[in-house]
């Protein structure tokens, strides 16, 4: 490959790590290519996009980011062959892709070097439980929601029971110890 086309693809690299706050690096080494593109249409079912990448590359890429990835660069993530998760979305959906594929599998391979989601690290691969679970920012905006319309339910629910009268809302209120 020439300097030009290295530089490229460093630059291409540093882009795609700026645009996407979460990525997933593995090692996906020993695998067919047939198991390559299965694995590639269920990331591409999870909206998250499947790269390999020389390490050098993803070392410089990393090393040009405003976000301080030493914990990544000092660690052995960086070594052996590597391919790259990324996704904007959910956090969890690499993490889901990667379990399924292991399961088709029956196998424990690609292993979870490391993951950076917004600035927080995992390294290692007993981290794909948790990870798989992660709730998406979405989701967590909706639990906060749904937590914040309890208490006005309750109230509109006390006021239909009453009849709409207010001291019989106060005594419901009184009754069911709800703080206003």
């Amino acid at each position: 490959m020439k300097k030009e086309n290295k530089i490229e693809v460093v630059k291409d690299l540093t882009n795609k790590f700026k645009e996407n706050n979460i990525f997933y690096l593995l090692d996906a080494s020993g695998l067919t290519v047939s198991q390559v593109n299965s694995f590639r249409e269920k990331c591409f079912k999870r909206d998250v996009e499947y790269k390999v990448v020389k390490n050098t590359f993803i070392k410089k890429a990393l090393e040009n980011q405003d976000v301080d990835y030493s914990e990544i660069l000092n660690s052995d993530s960086l070594k052996g062959f590597s391919g790259l998760l990324f996704t904007n979305e959910s956090p969890s959906s690499p993490a889901k892709a990667l379990k399924d594929f292991r399961k088709s599998l029956d196998a424990d391979h690609p292993s979870l070097k490391a993951v950076a989601i917004d600035s927080d690290f995992f390294i290692g691969d007993d981290h794909l439980d948790f990870l798989s679970k992660l709730k998406s920012k979405n989701e967590l905006i909706g639990d906060v929601i749904l937590l914040l319309q309890s208490p006005a339910k309750n109230i509109i629910s006390l006021l239909k029971s009453s009849e709409n009268k207010i001291s019989g809302v106060l005594k419901a209120l009184e009754i069911n110890k709800i703080s206003v």
